[in-house]
């Protein structure tokens, strides 16, 4: 519900302050255009990562090279539609798209590896990727830009169904697959148990090494989804700047999802309004013509108060604080 308010409130104070015109709507050539429909499309890459960095972080970990595997997924993914390597393949889209998924998976597994059978700590674990990956992605794209004119490509972003941009379709597909994974199997549960305590959870039977791997390879897909989202918006792949520090947007979606960021208990749909809510920051800024560079201002307060929400020792001095007040008042 909380994060679901807030989502609530940002829109209304965007339309307070636009007069109404936030929420305006148009129909150009059979497609929906406007500001509400930008967040959907522009949001959905962090749907997707959201989706996926909940799973880890409901573990107790943490995966901070999301940003690196989108820049590998879509360094590669142009390059093999640009005809740049495996030219014999003719630039292919969907097997571009295919060898770019399962690259983004080999990625997760790689960190799952590290966490899961080295216990390494994730965040260590990860920074490993973090760093390397963007090097790796230079590797495949030469170190240049690489960009593309293929309209099959570019669909990926830039595609309507219905009147609605594709990459929206992307997130529902994943967000409903997420859903049955964790509401209609055990999973989810194993998935709690093991960020609650992972010791206990080996004793009840869990397999706890085989899940939190299978966790990391879900996410690096995830990852590697938004890349291709991202870099057909842009026609092209920019090694260098594809999905920087995006993963703190995922980390930040995900807290205002209300995800136990120790581990533990996890909402996936709360964690797609927190990716919506985050997006939505973003293109308020945008719109009223704000400075870009307020936006990492603005969410780093938010990251404040909802560590603030999140700590025993502050709510307890907070209802101290009210309820020393109330005595007072009452005499």
């Amino acid at each position: 519900f909380r994060p679901l308010l807030s989502l609530v409130i940002i829109l209304l104070i965007c339309a307070i302050l636009s007069g109404g015109d936030f929420f305006k709507l148009q129909i150009v050539e059979g497609h929906l255009y406007g500001r509400l429909i930008d967040i959907l499309r522009n949001g959905s890459k962090y749907v997707v990562l959201a989706i996926g960095m909940t799973m880890v972080l409901a573990t107790g970990g943490t995966d901070i090279s999301v940003g690196s595997v989108m820049a590998i997924s879509g360094a590669l993914a142009c390059s093999i539609v640009d005809e740049r390597i495996l030219a014999g393949l003719g630039g292919n889209v969907g097997v571009a798209v295919v060898l770019a998924l399962l690259v983004g998976a080999l990625c997760g597994a790689w960190n799952g590896f590290l966490v899961a059978k080295l216990k390494v700590q994730p965040i260590v674990a990860t920074m490993i990727l973090l760093t390397a990956g963007r090097g790796i992605a230079q590797l495949i794209a030469d170190g240049k830009i690489v960009t593309i004119t293929s309209d099959a490509y570019y669909y990926i972003s830039g595609g309507y169904i219905l009147g609605l941009p594709f990459p929206m379709y992307i997130a529902a597909v994943i967000l409903v697959l997420a859903l049955l994974i964790t509401k209609k199997t055990a999973f989810g549960l194993a998935v709690e148990a093991i960020g609650i305590n992972s010791d206990s959870a080996r004793l009840a039977g869990i397999k706890v090494e085989r899940n939190t791997w299978l966790i990391y390879i879900f996410c690096g897909f995830c990852a590697a989804l938004a890349g291709l989202i991202e870099s057909a918006g842009i026609k092209g792949a920019d090694c260098n700047n594809c999905g920087l520090m995006i993963e703190m947007d995922g980390i930040l979606a995900v807290a205002i999802g209300g995800t136990s960021l120790s581990g533990g208990r996890f909402s996936i749909v709360s964690s797609v309004i927190g990716a919506l809510v985050v997006q939505t920051i973003t293109t308020t800024i945008l719109a009223f013509g704000i400075a870009p560079e307020v936006i990492r201002v603005f969410k780093a307060v938010i990251v404040i108060v909802i560590c603030l929400a999140q700590s025993p020792a502050f709510l307890a001095k907070l209802r101290g604080v009210f309820a020393k007040k109330k005595a007072v008042s009452n005499g």
